[in-house]
């Protein structure tokens, strides 16, 4: 690859760092906020959880303006939301201040994980799809990564207010990723097919498409020759059912994995095995360095074993780790949940973590990849926002067993869905896929 298009791929890749900071940095503020705020079980759970409904919308609609005005326009404007969350977090003085900055963040964390995916996708040569997709999985595990390592350097340092540092931290690399998203250029497919300007893709496909560009714009030309009818009912129309069922399942499994819920609450999940909150952040880093080092491996693998490879060993280490933890609650023996939950972590890290993005963003048509990747996008963070919010209620009420439990039997549904539906997309052009995926 050349060094222009890696840069690309590495800049737009840098808002799925924003995605994972944002995400996981609530973990070592949550139990601070339920105090300052006096808020029960329910409340607690939905200032939390906040942030993951406005992923929700973020994701049904984050489409919208990147078909209308183009990729490279709404991932800046994400870029600027994700600051002004950032701050406005950080300073707020009452918990539905609080709610209403972390809903702006949730809106841009939805909004890329649809549209940067879709743009590294369709800048990508099939040959390096998969790894320069999959750097956007590398870039969320890494801002986790930091923003576990983040939480426990700052515990301690801003006394009653370490929280307030510790979500303030996102907006450096906010501003950051919004001033390098300039220098990006627009997407071929987008040039070609929505603004009709074919010198503008050309110039793009010179750097991109090793296999020639006249190739590229004609496969592109001819992959949007048979579509017809108003662009927002196409998803729907009947010719996509495969692909949309293939997004729905496999969003949904991401998050019946119990993901977030481990991501959000981490600390509050080891220190129901007994240890200390410092001790606790501290073993939560670990879940980062985890997470980061299979990752590494899922993009080491992905193009070279197949999507297919790497879910098969991501289910399998899912159900046996999930059902030992919940085990471990029922018999209140904890000594090894951390190795368990690490486990869990290394599991989906080189499983649906490495693969979701990339798989999502291939198996829809030009024409409605977009709005397609919206609803996969819209499927995961609808099921993340209200696992997230239900967690700290069962969890106080119930215990661990039956919800690791619980998400383990789900993992044997995913193992299913991979093993009889989920088709291969390696080294697959997206004109060809779409030939084979739909009617």
């Amino acid at each position: 690859m050349n060094k222009k298009l890696v840069l690309w791929s590495i800049t737009v890749g840098l808002g799925g760092f924003l995605f994972g900071l944002d995400t996981a940095v609530i973990s070592g503020a949550e139990q601070d906020i339920q105090r300052l705020w006096n808020l029960d079980s329910w409340q607690h759970g939905l200032a939390v959880a906040m942030a993951l409904y406005g992923t929700v919308i973020g994701a049904a609609f984050g489409g919208v303006p990147a078909d209308k005005y183009g990729r490279k326009p709404t991932l800046l404007w994400i870029g600027i939301l994700f600051f002004v969350s950032a701050l406005g977090t950080a300073l707020v003085n009452d918990v539905y201040s609080f709610m209403l900055f972390r809903f702006l963040g949730g809106l841009s964390i939805g909004a890329s994980s649809v549209v940067a995916p879709v743009y590294i996708s369709e800048i990508a040569p099939p040959k390096y799809r998969g790894r320069m997709v999959i750097s956007f999985q590398v870039n969320i595990v890494v801002g986790i990564l930091l923003a576990y390592v983040s939480n426990y350097l700052l515990e301690g340092v801003g006394g009653d207010n370490d929280w307030r540092w510790m979500l303030g931290v996102v907006a450096l690399p906010a501003l950051a990723f919004s001033v390098m998203m300039m220098t990006t250029p627009e997407t071929p497919r987008w040039l070609l097919l929505t603004k009709g300007d074919e010198a503008a893709a050309r110039r793009v496909l010179s750097i991109t498409n090793e296999e020639g560009v006249d190739a590229a714009v004609n496969d592109i030309r001819q992959s949007a020759a048979g579509e017809s009818g108003e662009k927002r009912d196409r998803l729907f129309s009947g010719k996509y059912n495969f692909p949309v069922l293939l997004a729905f399942l496999f969003a949904a499994f991401n998050q019946l994995s119990g993901i977030n819920a481990v991501i959000y609450f981490a600390p509050r999940i080891f220190e129901m095995t007994g240890l200390g909150k410092e001790t606790a952040l501290l073993s939560t880093a670990g879940i980062g360095v985890i997470n980061l080092l299979f990752t590494i491996g899922g993009w080491w693998l992905i193009d070279r074993f197949g999507r297919r490879v790497l879910m098969y060993i991501g289910s399998v280490g899912y159900i046996v780790s999930l059902a030992l933890t919940g085990m471990a609650f029922f018999n209140e023996s904890y000594a090894l949940v951390p190795v368990y939950i690490f486990a869990f972590i290394a599991s989906h890290a080189i499983g649906q973590g490495a693969v979701i993005w990339v798989f999502i963003s291939e198996i829809f048509p030009n024409a409605v990849r977009a709005s397609g990747m919206a609803l996969g996008s819209l499927t995961h963070w609808v099921l993340a926002a209200i696992i997230t919010n239900v967690f700290p209620h069962f969890a106080a009420t119930y215990g661990g067993g039956p919800i690791f439990l619980f998400f383990s039997a789900m993992m044997v549904f995913q193992l299913l869905y991979v093993w009889r539906m989920m088709p291969e997309t390696k080294g697959v052009s997206l004109e060809e896929l779409q030939k084979r995926l739909t009617k």
